[in-house]
């Protein structure tokens, strides 16, 4: 390739590079494949005019009136109950990874041993998605929590469940129970890791089920957590990171969780302290993974920058 290709045609793959979503484990369960530009005769200078168009329409996107890309979405006041902002906040949608906090809530209300080491077994790698444990590893169940919580581990979370005490039926139960407890009556689980569309709630209960969730120590302390890093008993090296990038920003950050399937879209809950107050806010159906971070910065600069009380929004 001639030099003046290669250097005009440098900037395009730097930026495909970047703008490639990151792996995760959530995204590796169901995700489209990244679209990318044809490259026809024409070699890379073909795929750099064939780009153009592309790149200009998203130069000319603009963020919806709605101030989000999310199909639903609630800002609210942990506090007062005050609802800040609402965008289709009570439409019954698939909330994918988001039931972790459910899973976790009724675990942990077992009152189990985290010390204890649990095996990890066929039964729960067979569909499980991305997962850094192998089949016979023994790990701590703590350590298990950290990887459902912070990474979103299915395979981790269908072991904490199974080492609850409880069958798998008496175990949903308990969190479809919880869900009424906690006033969540548009909130459905028929599986502990939200892998299945039928794990439905609302932009609204999501916030109220984190709400819960959060005020637990163990979840809230693991939930802003970084990164973490352990030896299982069997003796391999465990290094996770956090998946909400919320964690990254200069938002203190008080408990969150981030969720991806393909019927769900990208989600996010997130409790939030900023200019002197705390609100949660909820994403659901971002079109992106990094859509809904931005979404969320952007109700959260919008709702502690203007003087309306509450804003309600149709689709």
């Amino acid at each position: 390739m001639p030099f003046r290709v290669r250097r005009l045609a440098a900037p395009f793959l730097l930026a495909l590079f970047v703008a490639s979503p990151a792996s995760s484990p959530e995204a590796a369960v169901a995700s489209d494949p990244p679209t990318r530009p044809a490259i026809g005769s024409g070699g890379a200078t073909g795929a750099l005019a064939a780009a153009t168009p592309r790149r200009r329409a998203r130069r000319a996107r603009r963020v919806p009136p709605s101030g989000c890309y999310a199909r639903n979405a609630i800002v609210l006041d942990p506090a007062t109950g005050e609802v800040l902002y609402e965008k289709m906040a009570d439409a019954s949608v698939p909330i994918a990874s988001l039931s972790k906090l459910m899973t976790t809530l009724v675990f942990l209300e077992q009152q189990p041993d985290l010390a204890r080491e649990v095996m990890v077994t066929r039964d729960e790698l067979g569909g499980g998605g991305h997962t850094q444990l192998v089949r016979g590893e023994r790990v701590a169940l703590g350590d298990l929590l950290h990887m459902s919580l912070m990474s979103s581990d299915n395979v981790a979370t269908r072991v904490l469940m199974r080492e609850s005490g409880l069958p798998e039926e008496d175990f949903l139960a308990h969190m479809n129970r919880k869900a009424l407890e906690l006033g969540l009556a548009s909130t459905r689980f028929v599986e502990c890791t939200g892998l299945d569309e039928r794990n439905v709630s609302t932009a609204s209960d999501v916030a109220k089920m984190l709400q819960a969730a959060a005020k637990n120590d163990k979840i809230q302390t693991i939930t802003t957590t970084r990164s973490y890093a352990f030896r299982s008993a069997s003796r391999r090296y465990h290094r996770i990171g956090n998946t909400n990038r919320m964690l990254y920003g200069r938002y203190e950050i008080l408990g969150g969780k981030t969720g991806f399937i393909s019927e769900a879209g990208y989600c996010i809950a997130t409790w939030v302290h900023t200019q002197g107050r705390d609100l949660i806010a909820v994403v659901l159906g971002a079109p992106t993974n990094a859509t809904r971070f931005a979404d969320v910065v952007r109700l959260l600069r919008r709702t502690t920058t203007t003087s309306f009380a509450q804003i309600q929004l149709g689709p």
